[in-house]
């Protein structure tokens, strides 16, 4: 069979759909296996062993014209499944535009009459992690195709990086002004889509400087062009200053980047979802959003957060005083960095050891 699975919308959201793509590679292994995804995407899963073919798009239009011209694509290569993690309207439509005959997704946003094959939203949606979520469209899948379910495995988030992209980053890190002999933390300090997510430039600007000084670590200060203000911040305000690296680096060169260094700290951003995803360790802050259903989902990420009575609240922006975030000391992120970098992952984590929050 031919099976065409359309990729989500954000990165973080990408890399939790890793499981359930392993999962249908595993299902269907002698089927052609496309992603369907945004073009920047395909800097994740460009050295990904689970898919056979990466078609990338970009919008541009109309919900209606997007769908028009995805499905004139995709038409032209027939599949014959379409499994659609987003839960938009558009993606099924450009499914049903390209003749696919079976189209699988959630019976979300009005979708069901351009489904073929609609399955019901679990009723623990919103209690459990949103890995199980995209696993679950999968299982059902292979249920009603094959007329079995697998055996509940453990939910693989791996993304491989090539050795050629590795060495790379590890020159591009040099060129930059890193010195590889000591070991580096990279700094999330942006969230694209919420300023609520953000701890104060002000605390990264001094976690920098205790790391600076009291580790001899390089700092490097990572994210996209939308975030470069708030990195721009953090270097103006710390003494001892980080290397700039976000805005400057293609997303394909940062997921090689996050491979290279020794620890990323970040907020509740994509690149947290990232460099755990690629074997380093990863400390996220936690503030307005849920961990339960959307915290990292591998064992070389933890979180630190505080419990505080209005998180979590999921907005974008607080209308109150930022508590969730403001009461996380730098002390305190700075003692958990110690103590991850202390740990030994020689071997990597335990088999087994997917962290379930």
């Amino acid at each position: 069979m031919r099976i065409v699975v359309r990729g989500t919308n954000w990165i973080g959201d990408a890399v939790m759909t890793v499981p359930a793509i392993r999962a249908l590679r595993s299902s269907f292994p002698d089927s052609h296996i496309a992603l369907h995804t945004r073009s920047w995407a395909e800097g994740i899963f460009r050295d990904a062993d689970f898919i056979d073919e990466i078609i990338g798009y970009d919008e541009d239009g109309t919900a209606l014209r997007n769908a028009v011209t995805q499905g004139r694509v995709l038409r032209e290569k027939a599949f014959d499944i379409a499994v659609l993690f987003p839960n938009s309207f558009e993606s099924a439509l450009a499914a049903k535009f390209a003749r696919i005959p079976k189209r699988y997704g959630y019976s979300r946003e009005g979708r069901r009459i351009v489904l073929t094959d609609p399955v019901a939203v679990p009723n623990w949606k919103n209690k459990k992690h949103e890995v199980f979520y995209y696993l679950n469209l999968v299982e059902e899948i292979e249920s009603r195709i094959l007329g079995r379910k697998t055996k509940s495995k453990e939910p693989l988030i791996d993304i491989p990086v090539s050795v050629e992209r590795k060495h790379e980053a590890r020159k591009q890190l040099q060129n930059f002004g890193v010195d590889v002999s000591k070991k580096t933390i990279a700094f999330g300090v942006g969230s694209t889509n919420s300023r609520a997510k953000r701890w104060l430039p002000e605390n990264y600007a001094r976690l920098n400087d205790m790391v600076r000084r009291e580790l001899d670590a390089n700092v490097v200060l990572v994210g996209s062009r939308n975030e470069t203000g708030v990195a721009e911040k953090v270097a103006g305000i710390a003494k001892l200053k980080p290397l700039m690296l976000a805005g400057r680096t293609k997303l394909d060169e940062a997921v090689a980047i996050l491979s290279e260094v020794d620890m990323l700290v970040s907020n509740d951003m994509g690149l947290a979802h990232l460099a755990p995803a690629v074997g380093t360790r990863t400390l996220v802050i936690f503030g307005p959003t849920n961990p339960q259903t959307t915290a990292p989902f591998s064992p070389w990420a933890e979180i630190i957060r505080e419990e505080v009575e209005c998180s979590p609240c999921m907005l974008r922006d607080c209308p109150i005083d930022h508590r969730c975030m403001t009461r996380i000391s730098v002390n305190d992120v700075f003692e958990r960095v110690k103590d991850l970098l202390a740990k030994e992952f020689a071997q990597g984590p335990a088999a087994g050891q997917v962290r379930q929050i």
